[in-house]
């Protein structure tokens, strides 16, 4: 990084952090910080397969249909906000059989157009095979978590952490959160954040871990 871009990031105050529910105009920001963050993850890079032409734009169609999905649904979206700029965002599905891996017909035709035959089978086959490993009925599930590149390592993943948890005390019926690990370097955090390691996972050629938070 430049001096002079550094200079443009304005340091964190973490007493400035508000965690609020995303709303329609924050999406398309949201979705920039999830592209970035989810570019180099090993299982994106294999179900969108990165070593064909177009995977940056298979793999922002389908970020973009997923909050779409999301929002249509009333799933719960958290984004974590310094003054007005979303640096930090988790995006959980919640304890409803209606909005599962197969979504619903529209979101499956649109991610066909935009993500392919192939990358549209994989995120459901992702999604079906993690849930029928999580050892609970009732649940959330982390399906995408981002902090802002230039606001890493200032304690915000934490802060999103506390706010995931806020969000599973407001349903009385969910049992934890579940989340699917694919990178090494995030099964501390998630550790830190009293997640139980459930097991390994094959998905496609990537090989994951199945974590669960339960409540408390």
């Amino acid at each position: 990084m430049t001096s002079a871009a550094a200079a443009k990031i304005s340091p964190v105050n973490p007493d400035n952090i508000k965690a609020v529910y995303l709303s329609a105009d924050d999406l398309k920001v949201a979705a920039s910080l999830l592209y970035n963050a989810y570019f180099d993850d090993p299982l994106f890079v294999d179900i969108f397969q990165a070593e064909k032409e177009g995977y940056e734009s298979r793999l922002r169609s389908a970020i973009r249909e997923e909050l779409n999905a999301f929002w249509v649904s009333r799933q719960p979206m958290v984004g974590l906000f310094d003054d007005g700029r979303l640096l930090a965002v988790a995006c959980l599905t919640s304890p409803d059989a209606a909005f599962g891996a197969g979504r619903y017909w529209h979101w499956r035709l649109k991610m066909l157009l935009t993500a392919g035959l192939f990358g549209t089978r994989q995120m459901v086959e992702k999604e079906e095979r993690v849930r029928a490993n999580v050892p609970a009925k009732d649940y959330h599930m982390l399906s995408f978590i981002a902090v802002h590149p230039d606001y890493q390592h200032h304690g915000l993943g934490h802060i999103l952490m506390g706010a995931i948890d806020s969000v599973l005390e407001e349903d009385a019926k969910s049992e934890g959160v579940a989340v699917y690990v694919t990178l090494p370097k995030c099964l501390s955090f998630f550790a830190d954040g009293r997640y139980n390691m459930i097991g390994p996972l094959e998905v496609g050629h990537i090989t994951g871990h199945i974590m669960f938070r339960p409540r408390n």
